[in-house]
């Protein structure tokens, strides 16, 4: 009777092992498996949320039919403390280990709204909400507006309805920091009061990621750093025999560099005509500082220099200071800075504008000159047009 019970208790237990084999086998095969996603689509992972709740939300989403298998596959893989919050692509057909895969793996998040706030050159501010398209990567803009006009009404409906949205802030060259802080007040989806203006030319130009809420003083910290990172790392290298002795006085010079020209492949010859000014002891003559002595930054001047402005004296008008003016009068980018500590090598030291946005550049003042007379015929051909 024994040898029968045991044997039956053998019997059964091998059914057992055969069941759970067999259940294993099948768990395995459903984790691997192509998924029930017809299309790639985006899915958030909520910051704080556990294994099971992503599995739950994962199946409500249409991306997994089985939420047991995915928390067993991820906790045996030893993922599950690996899963990341953030927005996430998850792509069509993607088997559950492929999902796991997409929502521990560390690289930046996907979302399918941006929002880019972007400051222009007179410190305007334009916020554009484009839609990413899952899978083709397609990008369609939603609205464009600027603030100071109606927010529309898919922004609004978009940014009130939860939805991840990434946001970032763009800030051009050549603006000051009165420009930039004043941009930065008009964002509606940064918070905190701005004290004080930062130091002129202290402020990277560049998109910075940002949140909803975010203050803008922190922003204002994350240009700090990244423009002392950035002028540091050119220090170091810059080239010998420089007019220039400290980081600081590269950084003007870099701002005059930034606001005499927009054209990346000039920046070198500007910088080589400044240099070779300040080597020879000439005065730097040069607009965009008396321009800045005049505004003191706040603001764009909106018309030309007048013949006073020209023969006042302020620490930053070039025409009647020597050297370099005392502080930056703009926020310049790294290639300025680049530019101003590893000029081209060349003689010129005059350049006036050649009517194609570029400049004409000359060694003698006789050459320049010409340039000049030129110009000024571009100037009357381009008024006479405009007024026809």
């Amino acid at each position: 009777m024994w040898k029968s019970v045991a044997a039956n208790a053998f019997s059964l237990l091998i059914v057992l092992c055969i069941a759970v084999a067999g259940a294993i086998g099948w768990g395995q095969r459903e984790f691997t498996k192509e998924g029930p996603l017809a299309a790639p689509i985006f899915f958030e992972v909520p910051r704080g949320a556990g294994l099971s709740q992503v599995a739950v939300a994962l199946e409500g989403a249409g991306a997994i039919l089985h939420p047991s298998i995915f928390r067993l596959g991820a906790e045996y893989s030893d993922m599950a403390g690996a899963i990341r919050a953030g927005s996430f692509e998850l792509p069509a057909r993607a088997s559950m280990q492929d999902i796991l895969g997409v929502i521990t793996q560390n690289a930046a998040p996907v979302y399918r709204y941006v929002a880019t706030y972007i400051l222009s050159i007179d410190g305007t501010g334009e916020q554009r909400l484009v839609e990413r398209s899952p899978g083709t990567g397609e990008v369609v803009e939603l609205a464009a507006f600027a603030y100071d006009a109606e927010i529309p009404e898919i922004y609004r409906d978009i940014t009130q309805s939860g939805a991840s949205i990434a946001y970032r802030v763009s800030i051009p060259e050549g603006l000051t920091s009165w420009q930039i802080v004043e941009g930065l007040k008009a964002a509606e989806f940064l918070t905190g009061e701005v004290d004080g203006i930062p130091a002129e030319g202290r402020l990277a130009p560049d998109t910075y990621e940002a949140t909803r809420g975010m203050a803008r003083g922190e922003l204002l910290r994350q240009m700090q750093a990244r423009q002392d990172d950035i002028l540091m790392a050119a220090w170091e290298t810059r080239a010998e025999g420089l007019p220039i002795s400290t980081p600081e006085e590269a950084l003007i010079l870099a701002s005059i560099i930034e606001k005499e020209t927009a054209q990346p492949n000039e920046r070198g010859l500007v910088a080589s005509v400044f240099v070779n000014r300040l080597n020879r002891g000439m005065r730097l003559q040069t607009d965009p500082t008396v321009i800045y002595g005049v505004t003191e930054g706040q603001g764009i001047l909106g018309r030309g220099l007048r013949r006073s402005e020209l023969d006042r004296v302020t620490p930053w008008n070039t025409y009647q200071i020597d050297g370099l003016p005392p502080t930056p009068i703009a926020n310049p980018g790294r290639a300025s800075i680049e530019a101003a500590l590893n000029p081209e090598s060349s003689d010129y030291i005059f350049f006036v504008a050649d009517g194609t946005g570029g400049h004409a550049f000359a060694v003698t003042l006789a050459e320049h000159n010409r340039n000049v007379a030129r110009w000024r015929e571009i100037e009357a051909e381009m008024r006479a047009n405009s007024a026809n």
